[in-house]
């Protein structure tokens, strides 16, 4: 695991916790609902990502990032408590492009080590990016903020394609990584800015 890897990974999941728990807030769930969606938030995205690289799960591997996650869920219940009506808030925005960016960019790295395609790249930071947010949606019987609303995944799909651009260009991979999540949140938060979406059918 690249030092690269392992910050992209503990930022994402302290980001998704808090997306998570604000997400179980705003639906009026009980204190074990918002940690449960919390957790899965935080820890959805990884899981599929190692388990479509035929590795166990880094969150079953790796006591910090449990706790990273416990510590996310935390501060979230403390957010929750200073400001109640979280719907539309920025503080819920911002830890998500977060999350978004560093998960997209854990996802291409992973898919780049395990020899993936450049098309297994861009896919695997994608479903790393959105896939504990959609989990989250649909525990709460909605359809996937990724499916439905603007500029979301794509800014994780390009993010992927940027990454592995930059390793076929020989810069090192921790650069690379980085480089990789810090395109997705400029392109993220210029999205939610300026009000960015997909043409509708």
């Amino acid at each position: 695991m690249s030092d690269a890897f392992a910050l992209m990974n503990v930022i994402g999941l302290f980001a998704f916790a808090i997306v998570g728990s604000l997400k179980g807030a705003e639906a009026d769930l009980d204190l074990f609902g918002v940690a449960v969606l919390g957790t899965l938030t935080a820890l959805g995205g990884g899981i599929v990502r190692d388990t479509l690289v035929g590795q166990i799960p880094l969150a079953l591997r790796a006591t910090t990032d449990v706790l990273v996650v416990v510590l996310g869920v935390a501060f979230a219940l403390v957010i929750i408590q200073l400001l109640g009506d979280l719907r539309e808030h920025p503080i819920v925005l911002i830890p998500d492009a977060v999350g978004l960016a560093a998960f997209a960019a854990t996802g291409a790295s992973v898919g780049y080590e395990a020899g993936l395609t450049p098309f297994g790249i861009v896919v695997l930071a994608a479903l790393t990016a959105v896939g504990g947010g959609s989990l989250c949606d649909l525990l709460l019987t909605r359809v996937p903020v990724v499916l439905r609303e603007d500029f979301y995944a794509t800014p994780a799909v390009l993010g992927g394609l940027v990454f592995w651009i930059a390793v076929s260009a020989g810069i090192q991979i921790d650069i690379a990584t980085i480089g990789c999540a810090g395109f997705v949140l400029a392109l993220r938060l210029l999205a939610l800015r300026r009000g960015w979406g997909l043409p509708r059918v």
